[in-house]
């Protein structure tokens, strides 16, 4: 912290905020999710319910706990949107065979078919990060990013 003294008062500085990893990643991100809400904007779907097709079809099946941390939302905002997915024929959710406490998410067809639509604009995307950063520095960031999750490495 920098301090510096006016009239005999010490007063206390936050760092820069174009040097504060919060403000940083708050700007990155919508660097980020631009491309992405673009490609979305033709699908009808949100950027929470394309993290949780791409989930999904990524992973197979989950239990809707996994799932709200895999996609980093709250479980009852996940709840409510697989609900809302259910209905639109997207995911399909069933109580687990082991434990019937659990819901578990599958995508459907219909979910399959947005992600496999949307595959060759997503590489794009993906492309044009790893063109602006390189290849070793996109690999690197998202290799620090991952030291800040919470989570771990999914």
């Amino acid at each position: 912290m920098i301090s510096e003294t006016f009239g005999g008062n010490m007063k206390k500085h936050l760092p820069s905020t174009s040097r504060s990893l919060p403000f940083a990643l708050i700007r990155a991100r919508e660097g980020v999710m631009g491309p992405i809400r673009d490609m979305l904007a033709e699908t009808g779907i949100s950027e929470q319910q394309w993290r949780v097709l791409r989930i999904l079809s990524e992973c197979g099946p989950l239990d809707s706990s996994t799932l709200a941390e895999r996609a980093s939302l709250l479980h009852p905002s996940l709840t409510r949107m697989v609900f809302a997915m259910d209905k639109k024929g997207l995911v399909t959710q069933k109580r687990s065979d082991t434990d019937r406490r659990r819901q578990v998410i599958t995508i459907a067809p219909a979910g399959q078919d947005i992600i496999d639509s949307n595959y060759e604009h997503a590489l794009r995307i993906v492309r044009d990060f790893k063109a602006k950063l390189g290849e070793d520095r996109y690999e690197q960031l998202i290799d620090l990013l991952q030291m800040l999750d919470p989570h771990g490495d999914q």
